[in-house]
């Protein structure tokens, strides 16, 4: 008897490999990078630049500045109501640019964080301050803002 046991036991054991090769084995085929990224549209992905009340940023900055000079540009979500600040949705970040390059990003948290933030930036170069907000159920939203810098 004791050798039908180890013999069930050897059995059981080199079953047990063969399924976990299999396993492994078949994660190895997939994309590393499969999942979430393949459920959005190239449309999902694309940046929302209409005018939508709750999810538009606005960008509060004055039209030109002096060349170095630190000034404060204050984005907030919901440029024609008040965006929610809920655990099921919220603004996951606001992003602040020039032109195409980010030069400041801020995450929210759901319930604890309005989605308001002062930036306190300085520029060497005119152009398009652009703020970008991500909400938890779309695309990014997006608004522009030109401005000057004086010498």
């Amino acid at each position: 008897m004791g050798s039908d046991t180890q013999w069930m036991k050897r059995i059981g054991v080199v079953v047990g490999l063969a399924l976990s090769l299999s396993v492994v084995g078949a994660a190895d085929k997939q994309p590393a990078q499969s999942g979430q990224e393949e459920q959005f549209t190239p449309e999902f992905k694309e940046l929302r630049r209409s005018f939508e009340p709750k999810h538009t940023p606005k960008i509060v900055a004055p039209d030109s500045v002096k060349r170095g000079q630190w000034f404060d540009v204050i984005v907030n979500v919901g440029a024609g109501s008040e965006h929610p600040s809920l655990s099921e949705h919220f603004v996951r970040y606001i992003a602040l640019y020039i032109n195409t390059a980010e030069i400041a990003r801020v995450y929210l948290h759901p319930v604890y964080s309005f989605p308001k933030v002062t930036f306190t930036i300085a520029l060497d170069e005119g152009g398009s301050l652009r703020a970008i907000a991500e909400p938890t159920h779309s695309a990014g939203w997006e608004a522009s803002k030109k401005i000057v810098v004086v010498r």
